[in-house]
């Protein structure tokens, strides 16, 4: 693997390999008081983050420390960039200067594959951490790993993603990867809400949450995106709430096996109800827990695993 920058057209023996790797980095973790591996010694990784961002930087930071990577951040404020310096310029001087690996977010959909193609021949990996409305991919892979946690697997499971499809990176990326992995994907939203095209996704359309919800595995809620939004998408956060927030009484149409997923932040009494995203039933705290450990295994598939194989 050189670069991780889509789910879409993901071979699943490479992610199902990816996840794996990622449940055998927590279990070499678990019980150490120092939670160090060497794996990654003497490798420099670089976050380049051009949005806000807790959980993707955070746990990448973590992932990059936890193998004994050196791990440098930049941001868009405390760059050069605030002076007119170019994605471009920005990348091939982190290149220049050794990164091995940048892991990059911008609000340019495409923006981390035109980055991969300009540090090609610098032998340095780019990792997708979310670009514009595009894709997201390591959110889908620890979607994906807490599925197989909590479910034993995503083949054959029922997932119904509930929300603003049309701004969601995580959606596109969770279609792509969860029907790869032999999911059945439900995608749930007002019609305003769905990408046009969306007829010829691998998934099935519903604009009725409650009829969805008795053969759910799980629910993913997605964060309505209203810093992307121009003009009016719902009537209001109370009427969106009314017919696609899940609520207690919602919860208990589900399969008692069901999970709930969301990607975070979480807008509490819009999306979610406070009393089921902090029930037994949520898996939202997971998410963030095994994303550190799924980044982990990115980093060593793409800076380690081809060193090791050759060893």
């Amino acid at each position: 693997m050189r670069h991780l920058l889509s789910t879409e057209g993901i071979d699943p023996a490479t992610a199902l390999e990816v996840l794996d790797t990622a449940d055998n980095l927590k279990r070499a973790l678990l019980g150490r008081e120092v939670r160090k591996l060497p794996t990654l010694r003497g490798r420099t990784v670089v976050t380049m983050f051009y949005e806000n961002s807790t959980r993707t930087r955070v746990s990448f930071e973590i992932a990059g420390k936890w193998m004994s990577a050196d791990v440098i951040n930049v941001s868009a404020s405390g760059s050069s960039v605030s002076k007119g310096e170019s994605l471009r310029d920005t990348a091939l001087t982190l290149a220049a200067a050794g990164a091995d690996c940048v892991i990059v977010r911008h609000p340019a959909s495409g923006a981390a594959h035109r980055l991969a193609g300009w540090l090609e021949e610098a032998g340095t990996s780019v990792v997708n951490a979310g670009d514009g409305m595009h894709e997201h991919p390591t959110q889908a892979l620890l979607d994906a790993d807490t599925l197989r946690d909590r479910l034993g697997s995503v083949n054959g499971r029922r997932i119904v993603i509930v929300g603003d499809v049309l701004h969601s990176r995580v959606a596109r990326s969770n279609v792509h990867l969860l029907t790869a992995l032999g999911a059945d994907v439900v995608l749930v939203a007002p019609p305003t809400l769905l990408p046009k095209g969306v007829e010829g996704w691998p998934v099935t359309v519903s604009h009725e949450l409650d009829a969805e919800l008795p053969t759910a595995d799980a629910v993913m809620l997605l964060r309505v995106q209203a810093e992307r939004m121009h003009g009016g998408f719902f009537p209001s956060a109370r009427e969106y709430s009314i017919a696609y927030g899940l609520n207690e009484a919602r919860l208990r149409l589900t399969p008692d096996h069901a999970v709930v997923l969301h990607p975070g932040p979480m807008l509490r009494g819009m999306e979610i109800a406070s009393a089921v995203a902090d029930s037994p039933r949520a898996a939202i705290t997971d998410q963030v827990r095994n994303g550190v450990h799924v980044r982990m295994a990115v980093l060593y598939h793409l800076l380690a695993h081809e060193e090791e194989a050759n060893a």
